[in-house]
């Protein structure tokens, strides 16, 4: 049977957690963690054990309050880290230690100040100390996206040798084009000897406004898991985004793969992480912004009343959206204004709507937005003048 399977590894609560102003407690990630089990992901990574206390808790907390998803800690290649890492993740029922190192030259070289034979060293040790913990471990191969290629697929070789299941191939600075990381991870499929060991998994940033097409264009060159964070958030300008790969995985037909995610749920999840992290989601964020599903242009306005495919790729209720929104301003026309009026129970002749949408223009050029109370209040006025009967 083909293998069609995509992986969604969630990181809202340790990578996405790195946002200033941002922390949370352990109970406000429980919460979040059981509305991820609840979407569907497939691996929820709860922190990072050794950083605090309090992040150990939550990894513990999190590990008794989910069952379905794997349990994944963060941790560096440091023994302490790993040991540290297991015992917080021991209620899980299925545990895994996301361990690694730098592999880039400008972070053995500046970082770490050693030597590549160094940090194969230490990977490999790692490694095998967190499978000796653990049932899975995932290493990440971190700057992998400004590191060597055929460096990167010996330490890819080795790892897996060492126990390594799951190879995070990063491009932790969000520096990668599509194409240079697709390439990077169709080297990594044809150069790496037990490659069909492991499996490869995407992790990129957005510092660039790539992370979401890095991701896609990682998996169609190999790789089958992507980590990524509800509504994108994360260090620095964010993760990839969960909805949007999700989304593409689902709508593209020349993307042949699918994911267990429930999308239906994507609205409801975003305003949580929204509201529980007090960051907000910009109007314009694909798949979840306020705007996603808006028209106030005229044309497009025309479109979607005729066809909601004319100007819309996904249905509104796949991602939990209610319907889509016809916004009244001074660029909409005659057919928005008749299509809302008619949303209000005011059934208008073609005649009489183009005499409204005259007064109509008149008061929307004096807001941004013309809302429902006003439209009630233009018909009102309409009728004193007699231009309606």
């Amino acid at each position: 049977m083909k293998d069609d399977r995509i992986y969604i590894f969630d990181t809202t609560l340790r990578d996405g957690e790195q946002v200033p102003g941002c922390k949370l407690n352990t109970e406000q990630k429980v919460t979040i963690a059981r509305a991820l089990e609840e979407l569907g992901v497939d691996v929820i990574e709860a922190g990072f054990p050794v950083s605090s206390p309090g992040d150990f808790k939550s990894v513990v907390e999190v590990s008794k309050a989910v069952k379905e998803p794997i349990i994944c800690g963060l941790t560096r290649a440091v023994d302490n880290d790993i040991e540290v890492a297991a015992e917080a993740l021991k209620f899980a029922k299925r545990a895994r230690i996301h361990t690694g190192i730098g592999t880039s030259d400008q972070h053995i070289f500046s970082k770490l100040k050693t030597t590549r034979e160094d940090v194969i060293k230490r990977g490999i040790h790692a490694v095998k100390l967190a499978r000796n913990l653990v049932g899975e471990v995932e290493f990440y191969a971190e700057d992998a996206g400004r590191t060597d290629n055929e460096f990167l697929a010996k330490v890819c070789e080795e790892m897996i040798k060492a126990g390594a299941t799951v190879l995070n191939i990063p491009d932790t600075t969000g520096y990668c084009l599509p194409e240079e990381y697709g390439a990077k991870i169709e080297y990594l499929m044809n150069n790496v000897p037990n490659i069909d060991k492991a499996i490869l998994s995407t992790h990129c940033h957005n510092d660039l406004g790539l992370a979401t097409a890095n991701s896609i264009t990682g998996v169609k060159h190999g790789a089958r898991q992507i980590e990524c964070t509800i509504n994108g958030i994360g260090e620095r300008a964010g993760n990839t985004s969960l909805e949007e790969v999700v989304m593409i995985i689902k709508k593209r037909n020349d993307i042949p793969y699918k994911t267990r995610v429930i999308t239906e749920k994507f609205q409801s999840i975003s305003h949580l992480v929204s509201d529980t992290m007090g960051m907000l989601v910009q109007p314009n964020k694909a798949i979840v912004g306020s705007n996603a599903f808006a028209h106030s242009s005229g044309i497009h306005q025309d479109g979607v009343i005729k066809d909601r495919l004319n100007y819309e790729i996904i249905d509104p209720a796949e991602v939990g959206v209610n319907r889509s929104e016809i916004v009244l301003t001074a660029r909409s026309g005659r057919a928005a204004l008749r299509f809302r009026l008619e949303q209000l129970g005011y059934l208008l002749e073609v005649e009489e709507i183009n005499k409204v949408y005259k007064e109509f223009l008149i008061m929307a050029d004096e807001a941004l937005e013309v809302r429902d109370n006003e439209l009630h209040e233009l018909y009102k006025m309409c009728k004193k003048k007699e231009i309606v009967g």
